[in-house]
This record gives structure tokens, C-alpha cells and sequence, in this order.
């Protein structure tokens, strides 16, 4: 049924299009870039799927005969199904994000994104993109200049913090988002048009659009509940794992975890996502007391299985600048003994237990675990080369 739907998507296209719309070149996407370098034209690029019923109801206005004649004349043209991976590949070679579909992307011969579109469903303001990526002073690749030369247009900087989310600039992103934010007073925060920008640009959680819905989360009521958890649990979580996230100090991370449990995130869960991140918080700030009883309060009120306690394990034993640790590594490494695990997994425990004896500097202990990993991998048939170098070590 998907290849009877795509089969007639593209029929009608085909169709469409020689009534006099966009003529949609079904080759692969270099044979494209090669017509283009050849006719020195920009190449218009729609990233649509055969199931979006947004991307259905363009197909008639890209079959326009006036917005046919527009896009014929200035562009190479072509449709790729965000679905297919030689789709995706392309995408993520350009490092390009899609937020949603239809979305128009336009391309120099080389294959440098120059402009960006999420346009509105008509003839005229398709038509509009088109000329505005021809046009230097327009297109979205000057949008950085302007904004380093003052230009603070409202509609400007909605437009420049999507250009960032889809080219993947998380820094431009949160400096034109924050800017527009600057510009909304306080009691416009929940209007439809913020709710958009909150849902659609915003990816930092110290934007002001992004506070007030934390503290506010009942100000959005005119939207579903559902809604509102979902968009402020993505600000708080793409924030938490970004790369500024990485850098994120202990304390910074508590007002991730409490900000989840101001939108209803219940705060065992909001404390199991902040977890890892607050443990590597406490390491990078050396504070290793603190990061040993996050992790030991975690483990004490859940049933851990085997392999948690060897994550948990490796990671103190890897990662903790001291070794003031290693006790309660052990501690953790003897309860997931106890729970008697298949030989391969002993192998591993008792490998983790003697790096942890090993950096507590209880050599005779280290070494009677080291043997026993050893002899446990042999049985197990496991490669023994990490223990051949461990017990090196504990000579």
C-alpha cells in the first residue's frame, strides 16, 4: 500500500507538473547538482513524505503554472522523501536538521545551502521564496551578517533561529532566540504566536519564553496539558545533553531536574534523568563525595540488575578523579554478585571489582579478583587479553 501511495504521489506530480508546475527531476540527488553546475543554476530542494497530508496539499500549488514558471526559470529542481535513507544520508552529510515537512531548502551548484523555507500554502508566497534566494541581500546565508549588524526584526529573528536549528548552529539558535524573547513583553509570553517559537526555535532552557513556561505552566491553558509537558520536557532535556549541557555545573542540572518536576514530571523520574549528568557534574568538579552518594542513594532505593551495577562500576572506576570511591564501588560490585549471574557477567564484576581494590591500593585484594576474572573468562571462552594486562598491572 506505501509503494501503490508513493507510485501515485509522483504520477500526479508528474502530471501536475507538465500542466506547467515545477518540473520535479526524479534522478538521484547528484545526477541533480551535476545539471545544476552545467546550467550554473541554484538547485530548490522540497523534503517532503508520501504520509504528510501537509505535503499533499502543496502538490497542487507547486503544480501553479505561474509558480511552474518561476522555479523553471531560476532552479534545478527536485523532491526527496525524508523517509529514504539515501535522503537522510544527504541530509546529515550537509549536517542538516528537518523540523518539519514540507520543508523547502534551496542549494548553490556546489551544494552549500544559501535559503530555507517553511512557507504558507500559497502561489504568492512560494513565489516569494524563490526570489528571495536568488537575491543576495535576502537569502538565509546572509542572515548571520545582518544579525551581527543590528538587524532585530521580530519576523527576522524567528527566521534566523530556524536557519540555525536546520543548519545545526545551536549557538546562533539561542542568541536570535533570546533576542526576540527580549523584545515580547511578559504578558504576551503564552500567545499562539510565542507557543509557536516555543514549540518550533527555542532550544535553550534559559530563554525567557522558556522560564516563564516552566514557572507558568497553567498560563498555557488554552493549549492541551499534554502539549505544554511535552515542549518544556524537550527544552529541558536538549538543553541537559547538549554539548553546553556537557559544562553544565551541579547546580545547574538541579534546576533541570526541578524544573521537570514543575511541569508534573514526577521526581523519581526527573531524578533518574538527571542522573548521569549530575554524576559526571560532581567528577568534572572533583567533588566526589557527592557524586558517590547520588549514585549510592540511586542504587540503594532501586532494584538494580547486573548489568546497571556494572555501568555504574565502570564508570566510578574510569571517570572519578580519586579513589575515595572505591569502597562503595566494591559494595555495589559484591550486591550484583549476589545476585548470581552467569559466568560471563562474573567475569566482568569481578574484573570491575579489581580495578576498584587496585586504585583503593589493596593490592593482595586486587589480585585475588584479577584471578578470578581470569579464570572465569577461560571458562567462559572470553578473550583474556584484558586480564592478561590487568594482572601485569597488579604485579
Amino acid at each position: 500500500m506505501k509503494k501503490i501511495t508513493l507510485l501515485f504521489l509522483l504520477t500526479t506530480q508528474t502530471l501536475l507538473a507538465q500542466k506547467g508546475g515545477i518540473n520535479f527531476r526524479q534522478v538521484p540527488i547528484a545526477e541533480v547538482f551535476q545539471a545544476a553546475r552545467r546550467a550554473n543554476k541554484p538547485v530548490f530542494v522540497e523534503i517532503y513524505s508520501p504520509q504528510c497530508h501537509i505535503c499533499q496539499g502543496f502538490m497542487p500549488t507547486l503544480a501553479d503554472k505561474r509558480v511552474g514558471k518561476v522555479y523553471n526559470d531560476k532552479f534545478i529542481s527536485t523532491k526527496l522523501d525524508i523517509g529514504l535513507p539515501e535522503t537522510r544520508a544527504f541530509m546529515e552529510r550537509r549536517k542538516l536538521y528537518v523540523p518539519s515537512l514540507p520543508l523547502f531548502l534551496f542549494f548553490d551548484p556546489q551544494e552549500n545551502l544559501i535559503h530555507f523555507a517553511m512557507s504558507n500554502n500559497t502561489t504568492d508566497e512560494i513565489i516569494r521564496h524563490g526570489n528571495n534566494a536568488v537575491n543576495p541581500a535576502q537569502r538565509s546565508q546572509t542572515m548571520a551578517q545582518r544579525f551581527t549588524q543590528g538587524d532585530r526584526n521580530e519576523n527576522f529573528l524567528v527566521d534566523y533561529a530556524m536557519y540555525a536549528k536546520i543548519t545545526r548552529d545551536t549557538v546562533a539558535n539561542i542568541k536570535a532566540a533570546e533576542e526576540y524573547a527580549k523584545q515580547q513583553p511578559a504578558s504576551s509570553y503564552n500567545n499562539p504566536t510565542n507557543w509557536l517559537v516555543l514549540q518550533k526555535i527555542v532550544l535553550d532552557m534559559d530563554n525567557p519564553l522558556a522560564q516563564y513556561l516552566f514557572d507558568y505552566p497553567s498560563a498555557y491553558k488554552a493549549y492541551s496539558m499534554e502539549s505544554v509537558k511535552a515542549v518544556a520536557e524537550n527544552i529541558l532535556m536538549s538543553s541537559l545533553f547538549s554539548s553546553r549541557g556537557a559544562k553544565y555545573s551541579p547546580a545547574k542540572i538541579l534546576e533541570v531536574r526541578q524544573g521537570l518536576a514543575k511541569i508534573g514530571i514526577s521526581p523519581s523520574v526527573a531524578a533518574n534523568r538527571t542522573l548521569l549528568p549530575e554524576v559526571n557534574a560532581y567528577f568534572r568538579t572533583k567533588q566526589t563525595a557527592k557524586a558517590i552518594a547520588r549514585m549510592d542513594s540511586q542504587v540503594a532505593n532501586n532494584d538494580f540488575v547486573v548489568p546497571e551495577y556494572l555501568y555504574v562500576s565502570r564508570l566510578f572506576n574510569r571517570s572519578s578523579p580519586d579513589a575515595t570511591d572505591a569502597p562503595t564501588v566494591a559494595k555495589w560490585l559484591m550486591k550484583a554478585l549476589a545476585l548470581k549471574p552467569a559466568p560471563k557477567e562474573q567475569a566482568d564484576l569481578y574484573y570491575e571489582l579489581a580495578e576498584a581494590h587496585r586504585r583503593a591500593g589493596k593490592v593482595a585484594d586486587a589480585q585475588k579478583a584479577a584471578q578470578k576474572a581470569m579464570e572465569l573468562a577461560q571458562s567462559a571462552k572470553l578473550d583474556t587479553r584484558r586480564n592478561v594486562e590487568q594482572m601485569g598491572k597488579l604485579k
